[in-house]
């Protein structure tokens, strides 16, 4: 086949564009595959043609992180998932992210895809998704609603993946920007399996190394954990801002659909990669919710449930 008409491996395009902000979304898995602002990246972005690199854009869901073992219970009844995370044995980010969606609705500054998961081992319910990408003054807002049509009620969870920019990605770039994270509990989690063993205050764990409720800049400093207690204005909103030294930056936010966020500093030393954005991810639950169903969401048959966040320049 001629490469001008071979269907990138990232799946089908669409380019939305509107004041000043230009989105490009790739139907496998639903992903975010570029934002910027009057030609400045505000995500880490990725081709059209490559497979999309460490979870870049995507979407997570029937949960979010990961599920320990890919073991839990549910209902009086015990699933095995799939682990995909060969390191860690453990099953992660959902059985969403190479989905191929489907365009059921498009404008020049709005898409929506669409696509089912399919009753399997480990999760034996049909769930379809539904993911809005919308563009505004405000910058890209995301929706995602998720509607149970099997005969019994399904656990759900869900969460994004952007990995944030606030100047031009490069080799360790975050180290130099400025964090604002309003949170003021952190996941703990065991360092060979990024499993959650409890919460602590950021204020009283290991010098207060995960509190930037007062922005700072990220220094050194590694997270790869789950935030929550977030502080939120007046209308419900939480909001994460990374800012460069001249005042420029990037902003996700989010509702109290979701009470928590991981945030993970992509270090991989010795790759192009490492410590170039960082992933700011709002879910709805935290890693493990299958097994501990803190905030686990419980759709009945019929019934939908729906999470959203939007990312802006300022």
């Amino acid at each position: 086949m001629n490469d001008e008409h071979r269907r990138p491996r990232s799946g089908d395009q669409y380019e939305l564009s509107a004041h000043g902000y230009v989105a490009e979304i790739a139907s496998v898995g639903a992903t975010l595959r570029s934002l910027r602002y009057e030609g400045r990246d505000l995500i880490l972005p990725f081709d059209a043609d490559e497979v999309r690199p460490a979870m870049r854009g995507a979407l997570l869901a029937p949960w979010p992180n990961r599920t320990a073992d890919g073991r839990y219970a549910f209902a009086g009844v015990a699933h095995q998932l799939v682990r995909n995370e060969v390191e860690t044995a453990n099953a992660a980010h959902g059985l969403v992210a190479w989905l191929d969606f489907a365009c059921v609705g498009r404008s020049a500054e709005r898409v929506v895809l669409a696509a089912g998961i399919e009753p399997q081992p480990g999760y034996p319910w049909r769930v379809r998704l539904e993911v809005i990408f919308s563009l505004d003054a405000d910058g890209l807002a995301q929706q995602v609603v998720a509607t149970n049509e099997s005969p019994d009620a399904a656990p759900f969870g869900v969460g994004g993946h952007p990995y944030l920019v606030a100047g031009a990605p490069s080799t360790s770039a975050i180290d130099d920007w400025v964090l604002d994270l309003p949170a003021a509990e952190v996941l703990l989690v065991s360092a060979d399996r990024l499993l959650p063993t409890g919460t602590a205050r950021v204020d009283a764990h290991d010098g207060g190394c995960f509190d930037f409720r007062e922005p700072r800049r990220l220094g050194a400093t590694i997270v790869n954990h789950a935030f929550t207690s977030l502080r939120r204005d007046a209308g419900g909103q939480a909001r994460v801002r990374l800012t460069t030294a001249d005042g420029r930056g990037t902003e996700i936010s989010w509702d109290e659909r979701c009470p928590w966020v991981q945030l993970y500093t992509a270090d991989a030393p010795g790759s192009d990669g490492h410590r170039c954005g960082l992933a700011v991810e709002p879910m709805t639950c935290p890693p493990d919710a299958l097994n501990s169903q803190r905030d686990l969401l419980v759709i009945e048959s019929g019934g939908s449930a729906s999470a959203g966040w939007r990312i802006r320049s300022f």
